[in-house]
């Protein structure tokens, strides 16, 4: 299951107890992240080793400025709470299961 977040709980969520954590930054406007959802949708539901979370841009502003978010859809993964991977634009569910299963 995705879940969707806003900056109040940001912090607690990407420490998450689980091994990995994807954010999702993404606008409801943008063509591309409306075409990545349904495969984030397959991707959360293939693994319990890593959490799915969808960030808005246009309502959670001061996060996408966080973390230098300047397109979108842009992916940051953490680990432990820590920032190790990056990937703009959409993917393809194997590419995008195949990063997360390296990382693990």
């Amino acid at each position: 299951m995705l879940k969707y977040e806003n900056d109040k709980s940001f912090d607690e969520i990407i420490k998450s107890s689980k091994p990995l954590v994807m954010i999702d930054f993404f606008a409801t406007w943008c063509g591309p992240c409306t075409k990545l959802h349904p495969v984030l949708e397959k991707l959360a539901a293939a693994s319990d080793a890593y959490d799915i979370v969808k960030v808005d841009i246009d309502e959670n502003p001061a996060l996408a400025e966080k973390f230098n978010v300047s397109a979108v859809p842009t992916m940051i993964i953490f680990k432990n709470g820590i920032s190790i991977s990056r990937a703009e634009g959409y993917y393809e569910f194997e590419t995008l299961k195949a990063k997360l299963d390296e990382l693990i």
